[in-house]
């Protein structure tokens, strides 16, 4: 059986997608795995204009070079978020004109958080949860001939009737079932599309393009909040499981990550995007740690903290073991907001958190933390509010600062139909903040912390975001710069080449000077207990 499997995400990042990539290679062996980059990277003017990873449009040429390349199997197998939705339906249509007997299905994260717009499109099924048994237990069915139509998790639309057969869903996979799974694609044979040229093989270059010197990975599954703008919502409603942080065992992760490396011996950072990795008792986090420093050694990051999460005895041997950089959700210093969200960490836990992380200061590059602005539902004091808490958190941080989308069928969405707003859906860039001067501010004050006079005077001209008021674009570039500089100098003092991407992390790499900067500035945290560096203890 002939299976083309095509990701329509961030370039050839997708940690979801490689890993049902490489289950399906495991279990077909005629398997194609194809990667369309729907978002532009490696331009540092786009990233100084903070639009770098601006989904890009593709044009009705364009989508037939890519049909026409996808429509010549007998299973074509889409994932994409929700951002790309367009596009998906779009290549969906014109490969089933090109080949009406190829059989076409939708996975991924926009098919669980929105199936009923899912399945409208030219489409014989969707995955509406986990998909790596239920895709085993279809393509048995489906090369047999047998009935298939039954299979949790999925789907079927026919295609004479347009019936549509909703299965409901199977048990979310276990710690055990997880360690079962065959590590992430991440090489091998991969194709990429470049317009006019069609499909070619992935090179070396693409993985220096998108990752850097990093290798993006997640080790758990899962997240206990509940917050309206997230598509977790519809995770945990379809399974109130899902709150539960699932992983495999320190074996397993450590053992993907050492493969990794063989194949792509430059990778120096690796980057855990889970929700909620501190959520992790501080066992387990324990045995990570000492498994990661004695048989990976270099250094990680945390891009999944929750605030309430944070604590000192697991901040400490995490960054004994290597982590260099963490990424906190804050989202609002106003309260009447995180309770808007349903997200239940208080300002005094985020403060509390973020002076824990300062402690660490000296180990890492900066903490970065998470805030949403142009929200429509917004005060003038819940903006200051804001303002006030990124006044007082503990320093050194960086914030990464998004503009407020709605993702579909979620809490928020509801939310604000309900109260008559229309807010920009999330296939519009949510790094192009409005050029107010509340959001002037953040970014000043991730570098500068003015005196409380000068603060107070510069609180007075801060409005809420849907009231009329003064655009500072050239300002907000001006103020960004001074950020950009002091953030990459801080990069480059730890060797970390993940941010910036493309062939410079990698030349300075080969000729060692990656290695040079590592042993010059870098700093390894040594545990009060230690004597001879032995391992701590697990309590």
């Amino acid at each position: 059986m002939k299976i083309h499997l095509v990701s329509l995400e961030d370039g050839i990042t997708a940690i979801g997608f490689r890993r049902i990539a490489a289950f399906v290679e495991q279990i077909n062996k005629d398997t194609q795995v194809f990667y369309v980059g729907t978002r532009s990277y490696q331009s540092l003017s786009k990233w100084i204009r903070r639009s770098m990873g601006q989904a890009r449009r593709f044009a009705s040429d364009e989508i037939d070079e890519i049909a026409q390349s996808l429509a010549g199997a007998d299973l074509v197998a889409f994932s994409s978020m929700t951002g790309y939705a367009g596009l998906t339906k779009a290549l969906a249509t014109r490969i089933r004109e090109i080949n009406p007997r190829a059989y076409l299905m939708w996975g991924g994260i926009h098919p669980i958080i929105y199936p009923q717009d899912a399945i409208e499109a030219d489409v014989d099924a969707i995955c509406t949860g986990e998909g790596e048994f239920p895709i085993s237990e279809f393509l048995q069915h489906f090369d047999a001939g047998t009935d298939y139509r039954g299979l949790r998790n999925f789907w079927f639309k026919e295609r004479c009737s347009a019936e549509i057969k909703r299965n409901p869903f199977r048990a979310l996979m276990t710690p055990s079932e997880l360690a079962e799974l065959p590590f992430p694609k991440y090489g091998g044979r991969e194709w990429i599309y470049y317009s006019g040229r069609g499909f070619a093989p992935v090179k070396y270059a693409e993985y220096l393009t998108n990752n850097g010197l990093g290798y993006p990975t997640i080790w758990s599954i899962g997240c206990p909040l509940h917050c309206t703008y997230c598509g977790n919502t519809v995770f945990i409603a379809n399974d109130p499981n899902y709150r539960k942080v699932r992983h495999s065992g320190v074996d397993h992760i450590v053992a993907e990550v050492q493969r990794v490396r063989q194949i792509h011996p430059h990778i120096q950072t690796i980057l855990f995007c889970d929700d909620s990795f501190m959520v992790i008792p501080l066992r387990e986090l324990t045995e990570f740690s000492k498994q990661w420093r004695e048989q990976i050694g270099i250094p990680f990051c945390v891009f999944g903290i929750i605030p309430t999460s944070v604590e000192t005895a697991k901040v400490e041997i995490l960054t004994w073991a290597g982590m260099i950089r963490v990424r906190m959700g804050i989202e609002s210093g106003s309260e009447r907001i995180l309770k808007f969200y349903k997200r239940p960490t208080p300002v005094a836990q985020i403060e509390r958190a973020a002076n824990i992380l300062a402690q660490f200061a000296h180990y890492q590059v900066n903490p970065s933390y998470d805030i949403i602005v142009d929200n429509p539902i917004e005060t003038r004091q819940d903006v200051i509010d804001t303002l006030e808490l990124v006044y007082r958190l503990a320093r050194p941080f960086t914030l990464n600062i998004f503009s407020l989308r709605i993702i579909p069928n979620t809490l928020l969405e509801k939310q604000m139909i309900e109260r008559g707003f229309d807010v920009e859906p999330i296939n519009e860039d949510y790094h192009a903040v409005k050029p107010l001067f509340a959001n002037v501010l953040l970014q000043l004050l991730m570098v500068w912390r003015p005196p409380r006079w000068l603060f107070d005077r510069w609180l007075t001209r801060v409005r809420a975001y849907e009231e009329e008021q003064k655009s500072y674009r050239i300002l907000t570039r001006l103020v960004r710069a001074p950020w950009l500089i002091q953030q990459g100098l801080r990069h480059l003092r730890q060797g970390e080449f993940t941010v910036i991407t493309g062939c410079a992390g990698y030349i300075l790499w080969k000729i060692g000077i990656v290695g040079l900067l590592k042993r010059l500035f870098s700093h390894r945290l040594r545990l009060p207990t230690e004597k001879g560096d032995p391992w701590p203890a697990v309590e």
